[in-house]
């Protein structure tokens, strides 16, 4: 059975702001911000969406793009989201 690789998303919530975080099941994950379940920032800024996902990750260096991008201003964080 082969492993399931991290992934780094990023979530824009109701209040416009965006939020990063890594999973190895991205859908999971998002019912469980969408639930009030995952985070304590996502809580009071639900329903939130995905707009970025990077995937094939090893878990640290998820941990490191996570990292990385947390670090970027908003401006840097919107330039990454694909805009239909």
């Amino acid at each position: 059975m082969k492993k399931k690789c991290w992934v780094v998303y990023m979530l824009r919530c109701s209040d416009n702001s965006l939020y990063t975080g890594i999973s190895k099941d991205v859908n999971k994950r998002l019912l469980a911000h969408n639930c009030g379940k995952a985070s304590r920032y996502t809580r009071c800024r639900r329903p939130v969406q995905i707009v970025y996902l990077q995937q094939n990750f090893g878990h640290s260096a998820a941990l490191k793009r996570e990292f990385q991008i947390k670090s970027f201003t908003k401006k840097q964080k919107e330039s990454l989201i694909i805009q239909p």
